[in-house]
């Protein structure tokens, strides 16, 4: 098996004259034994003392370099900040407004912690003291999300070889879960509530939101000509506007799905009334990302897009998403006693003040998402129709995050069980004290809303979100 140990103080023959080795020129300098000659592996040294230490590794390395499982643990010495710098995040590639999502995580929870840490070194007690020092720093959903990031950090250096394996990954090692948070609809009342308390211009999104099953962005981005069918009775969602290194872009939806949600009356009569109001107005944004292209392809790809949109700030330009949430939707909570009112304090600058609200985020946009699931599965509309408006990759992440919302079955489940054991004349051997059966009243459509209400029937579901992030 190739591979040697080499003694750099003492020549490997001895002096012919005096049988004895003789003192190399590296006598006493540096460390003493090298181990090397093995194919595909750097040479070792090991210090004077540690000659059993030079055969162990001799050993080990022939062994693991036969079967083609050999890691060197001196690549295991880079700091993470560098492996992830020069190694991990040049090799990251997708869309440009995740990226950036996760170049925040990167930067804000892990590296300040772990950064200066060599990968070799992380182990599991290490993860353990870092899940500890983000306990009341970051929120549980959002643990589960960095701890993923890092899990992959640490497996790309496992098939990078310079660790052997990924600490994450052990048993003793409990990963944070996120909790179970049911989404929760809002009541009638605090829609309406919360609509009359935004700006008349901005009082549509609610209507879409609501109404439509929107994604905030997907509101911000619907353009008058291409997507509103007041024929048909349909919205054509095909883009968002969203920001991406502090500039709007428009792109495909999330998930870069593109889909086909009906119109209720009530909504088409809105919308009208809207554009009488406040005209739309051409746009003009980067497609996906704003910045300079590269190559030619890059070039073609984010093209500038122009549409006439249906909802545009008081300058005529599009929405941005941040500003718009805090100087009108909270604030529109705010009003609807939905969150508390804002404290003032001084800015950074020094210059005047500013309105900070308390968290606020289980009351987002989302709500009013959650709030047309739950009246067209209260309606009990197709789970699998349902999904395709939400725009949702299948039904089951539907039923996942808003089946809680279907009507009770145990009334029309009693009535199928009889009927089926009546085909039967099974009836007679059943006890005189079972269930009876009972009558289960169908609930109003989104169709029965009435255009000068504004809101979606009352939902079945408690007031209120428990939901922290538009998941669906």
């Amino acid at each position: 098996m190739p591979g040697y140990i080499e003694d750099r103080w003492w020549t490997k023959k001895p002096d012919p004259a005096t049988g004895k080795k003789r003192k190399t020129a590296l006598h006493g300098k540096g460390k003493r034994y090298k181990v090397t000659g093995i194919p595909g592996v750097r040479a070792r040294s090991f210090p004077d003392g540690q000659l059993a230490a030079a055969k162990r590794w001799l050993a080990k390395a022939q062994s693991e370099s036969e079967k083609g499982e050999f890691i060197d643990p001196r690549d295991g010495n880079i700091l993470l900040r560098d492996y992830v710098e020069n190694h991990w995040w040049p090799a990251r590639t997708g869309d440009p407004a995740t990226l950036e999502g996760v170049s925040r995580r990167v930067r804000n929870q892990i590296l300040p912690y772990l950064g200066s840490t060599p990968l070799r070194q992380i182990k599991v007690g290490t993860l353990r003291e870092w899940l500890k020092d983000l306990e009341g720093v970051i929120s549980p959903g959002t643990a589960v999300t960095t701890w993923g990031y890092l899990s992959n950090m640490l497996e790309c250096a496992v098939d990078d070889e310079r660790i052997a394996k990924n600490p994450c990954k052990a048993k003793t090692i409990k990963a944070p879960k996120k909790p179970e948070n049911k989404a929760r609809a809002w009541s009638r009342e605090r829609v309406k509530a919360v609509r009359d308390a935004l700006s008349e211009r901005y009082q549509i999104l609610a209507d879409l939101g609501v109404g439509a099953g929107l994604r905030q962005g997907e509101a911000f981005a619907l353009d008058v000509d291409e997507d509103l069918d007041m024929e048909r009775g349909v919205i054509y969602v095909r883009r968002q506007v969203r920001t991406v290194g502090g500039k709007l872009v428009f792109s495909l939806p999330k998930g870069n799905k593109t889909r086909t949600v009906p119109m209720p009356l009530y909504l088409a009569a809105r919308i009208a009334a809207h554009k009488e109001a406040y005209p739309p107005q051409l746009v003009t944004l980067p497609w996906k990302d704003p910045r300079p292209p590269q190559t030619k392809l890059e070039e073609k790809e984010r093209a500038p897009r122009t549409h006439r949109l249906l909802v545009t700030n008081s300058n005529g330009g599009a929405v941005r998403k941040d500003m718009w949430n805090h100087n009108h939707w909270k604030r529109a909570l705010a009003a609807a006693g939905v969150i508390p009112q804002p404290t003032k304090r001084k800015r950074k600058s020094g210059r005047g003040v500013e309105l900070v609200y308390g968290p606020g985020h289980e009351y987002g946009f989302h709500c009013l998402r959650h709030t047309f699931a739950s009246v067209q599965l209260d309606a009990r509309e197709n789970p699998v129709a349902v999904s395709k408006w939400l725009g949702h990759a299948d039904a089951s992440i539907t039923l996942r995050v808003y089946g809680h919302f279907l009507p009770e079955a145990d009334g029309r489940g009693r009535q199928a069980m009889d009927a089926w054991f009546a085909a039967g004349d099974e009836l007679q051997s059943i006890s005189p004290d079972s269930p009876q059966s009972v009558d289960v009243a169908e609930p109003s459509t989104v169709e029965d809303l009435q255009p000068a209400s504004g809101v979606a029937p009352e939902p079945r579901a408690e007031s209120g979100s428990e939901l922290g992030k538009d998941a669906a």
